[in-house]
């Protein structure tokens, strides 16, 4: 019940009015049964805004951090993610990738819109990254269509770390499903999940028009904040350099 109360009376009317969203390709979202929308995530409020256009209900896999904060805020978050219908996927251990498969097999199951980012994480500066293969995973095993999307201009509005959105148009572009059933029974081969899930994230790249980086999202990100921690450790020593103990 409170998915629609934010969608039709709290959260929905705010965002349209705020961003108004331009929607194209709404038709290619099927009124009924099982699918997969895979899109690029560049912004918090791509958590949102989806929702908020798209006619039928929407289950995103959330980061199990949502749930998990402290505080009276960290409560407020999870309250509101759960309420929202979103479930909560730890991506952290070996068998994170399997859990968060089980949770979007069970949401397709009940002939519900699952929504994934493939990447696995928001872009932190705009590009689209390689895709994981869960997202072929759940469409060869549930045999359902995947309808690619992009989000642009939500990068622009809240970039990460702005909590605060900027007035910025955004575009909701939705594209033709992808039929994978060429590759039922297939979704235990390697190479076939790399092919469909390459084939979602050039899909998605038609749609946005960004620029492609063939590497994981988190791999770059975690590359980045090594390079600044020791080029921050080697500022330090510039400016304080240690005197010799004789």
């Amino acid at each position: 019940m409170f998915y629609y109360v934010l969608k039709y009376v709290l959260l929905g009317p705010l965002l349209r009015l705020v961003f108004r969203p331009r929607i194209e390709g709404l038709e290619h979202v099927p009124s009924s049964g099982p699918a997969i929308i895979a899109g690029n995530h560049l912004s918090f409020s791509d958590h949102f805004l989806m929702p908020a256009v798209l006619k039928r209900r929407i289950t995103f896999l959330a980061k199990a951090e949502y749930f998990t904060g402290p505080g009276i805020k960290g409560w407020l978050t999870a309250h509101f993610f759960r309420s929202a219908g979103q479930i909560p996927v730890d991506r952290s251990g070996k068998d994170a990738g399997q859990a968060a498969i089980r949770e979007g097999l069970g949401v397709l199951s009940r002939d519900e819109l699952l929504g994934i980012y493939p990447e696995g994480t928001r872009s932190h500066d705009g590009r689209l990254y390689k895709g994981k293969v869960g997202v072929a995973v759940m469409a060869l095993k549930a045999g359902v269509p995947v309808i690619p999307c992009a989000m642009i201009g939500t990068f622009e509005a809240q970039p990460p770390g702005k909590v605060i959105p900027n007035i910025h148009p955004v575009v909701i572009r939705f594209g033709k499903p992808l039929d994978f059933s060429r590759y039922a029974g297939m979704e235990n081969e390697k190479a076939i999940l790399r092919a469909a899930t390459d084939e979602i994230m050039y899909a998605i790249l038609s749609l946005s028009g960004q620029e492609y980086v063939d590497e994981y999202a988190a791999v770059v990100k975690a590359q980045q904040s090594e390079g600044s921690a020791a080029n921050a450790a080697q500022a330090k020593e510039r400016r304080f350099p240690r005197m010799p103990l004789s």
